[in-house]
């Protein structure tokens, strides 16, 4: 069920963004979900929702990372200060 990306329409802004970053991060997310529903398994919702709860503003601040990083090389490129 794997599909790679073939092609990608991003603004100016984002062209330099690290998409590869971007899957790593969402990867990780997807293994921390697959725990969460482990741990909701064997009987420890409360667990289960703090991992997740955590997992998505650890991978909101990371990817908002790699945005910001991909508009500060625009901006290089631009000769912004």
């Amino acid at each position: 069920m794997s599909r790679k990306v073939k092609s990608v329409r991003v603004p100016k802004e984002l062209e330099t963004l690290n998409l590869s970053g971007v899957v790593r991060e969402c990867e990780k997310y997807l293994r921390d979900l697959e725990s969460a529903t482990l741990l909701k398994q064997q009987g420890n919702k409360e667990a289960a929702e703090a991992l997740v709860k955590a997992r998505q503003a650890d991978l909101g601040k990371r990817i908002g990372h790699l945005v910001w990083e991909a508009r500060v090389q625009y901006g290089k490129a631009r000769g912004d200060s």
